[in-house]
């Protein structure tokens, strides 16, 4: 089998010597062609007549989080080396996503069994959204945690009767839309008056008889957050 020429862009010396540990005594198929602890060397390295078969990125170099997702955006749009991402970037999810909008064919963290040999051959075996169990274990959880949103959203929509149109109110509410903006809305064709009945009726069929009086716009919003007819984490103006 030909060597898995490669790249290593890390910007810590010590991490970058156990990166090359890691390859030397776990993954034998790397052939390690050259490093670099900055995106001006590793530009160096490519304009210089580099030619790897894969990089194995990390993020954080300089201090910059967005060093490595512009390393990686750049190569996979000229290039059709495999970008494999390794990095000790543990919470910011974000990042991830960027990385792999960039192109990334996988996402490794620097933690629990770090970098395998099982990880590298399948990213060069053409698979995409390779990922360590840590990486793993953080998507099931979003996906678990979003089905029971998506379910207790249904069954609220349901209880309390609320259309595309009440859940549009709200969340322009919680955005900070006045009435009069969100009137002007292409999606809302209602008058600020019909806006302000909406909110009226909102009012009677989220809270309990003896709460209704004095709900204000904040409250309103914070009830539709609680019964999950909008989500914080997920809100968006129309256009």
């Amino acid at each position: 089998m030909e060597k898995i020429k490669t790249i290593v862009v890390e910007d810590v010396s010590l991490e970058l010597k156990g990166t090359l540990s890691i390859i030397r005594n776990d993954i034998p198929e790397i052939e390690v062609i050259g490093t670099a602890q900055t995106e001006r060397e590793f530009w160096a390295l490519m304009d210089g007549g580099a030619q790897p078969d894969l990089v194995l990125l990390d993020l954080g170099l300089g201090g910059s989080t967005t060093v490595g997702v512009d390393i990686c955006r750049k190569l996979t749009q000229k290039s059709s080396v495999k970008v494999l991402v390794f990095t000790g970037e543990l919470l910011n999810e974000k990042l991830w996503a960027d990385v792999l909008d960039a192109g990334a064919h996988g996402i490794v963290l620097k933690t629990g069994e770090l970098l395998t040999r099982s990880e590298v051959m399948d990213v060069m075996s053409g698979k995409r959204y390779v990922f360590n169990q840590p990486v793993l274990d953080k998507l099931v959880e979003r996906f678990r945690q979003a089905v029971t949103d998506e379910k207790l959203k249904r069954s609220a929509s349901i209880e309390y009767e609320i259309d595309e149109y009440d859940e549009r109110f709200l969340r322009h509410l919680a955005l900070g839309y006045t009435k009069d903006m969100i009137s002007e809305l292409r999606t809302m064709p209602f008058s600020s008056k019909s806006l302000e009945k909406r909110q009226a009726d909102l009012i009677s069929r989220l809270f309990p008889e003896g709460e209704q009086r004095g709900v204000n716009v904040t409250r309103l919003v914070v009830r539709a957050i609680e019964l999950h007819i909008i989500d914080p984490s997920n809100l968006e103006a129309d256009e």
